[in-house]
């Protein structure tokens, strides 16, 4: 079984992975959306991720109410700095959520795709899932914006 400084520590690695994409590519491609219907920028992954964990985690786990629009997390845009210093803040509340959580204490809301009653442990890895789901999405959509952005200014 996985303790909770295991789950912490990979949690942390794909958050910080993701921040390190934003921070290489910057506050103007970090923003870019590939050029295909109903494309996110790394951004705004990045951020409904953070989104995603506050709910998960933070409503869900840890009881503090949340309020959550998720189609609006995947319209967000900005500077990286302020991103990247909620990735920090994050990890912090994570852990601290994390240690008090009651990994099979009944959480009252289904997590998608799991039949059964869900707890929080299910909570927590559904949250870590959508996570490094779009950590390696991210890591995609860096070197594809990359190479269209060399190519857009080879070509001008």
């Amino acid at each position: 079984m996985i303790t909770r400084g295991q789950y912490l520590f990979f949690m942390a690695r794909a958050l910080y992975g993701m921040a390190g994409i934003v921070e290489e590519l910057g506050d103007d491609l970090a923003n870019r959306k590939l050029p295909f219907p109903g494309a996110n920028s790394p951004y705004a992954v990045l951020n409904h991720c953070l989104c995603a964990i506050e709910y998960w985690v933070g409503d869900v786990v840890a009881g503090r109410r949340v309020h959550r629009d998720r189609d609006a997390e995947f319209q967000a845009s900005g500077q990286v700095g302020p991103l990247v210093a909620r990735v920090r803040a994050t990890v912090e509340l994570l852990a601290k959520d994390v240690a008090n959580a009651y990994v099979r204490r009944s959480i009252g809301v289904p997590v998608p795709g799991l039949h059964d009653e869900s707890d929080q442990g299910a909570a927590l890895f559904h949250v870590y899932t959508d996570v490094v789901q779009h950590h390696g999405q991210m890591e995609i959509m860096r070197d594809a914006i990359i190479y269209e952005n060399e190519k857009r200014e080879n070509y001008v």
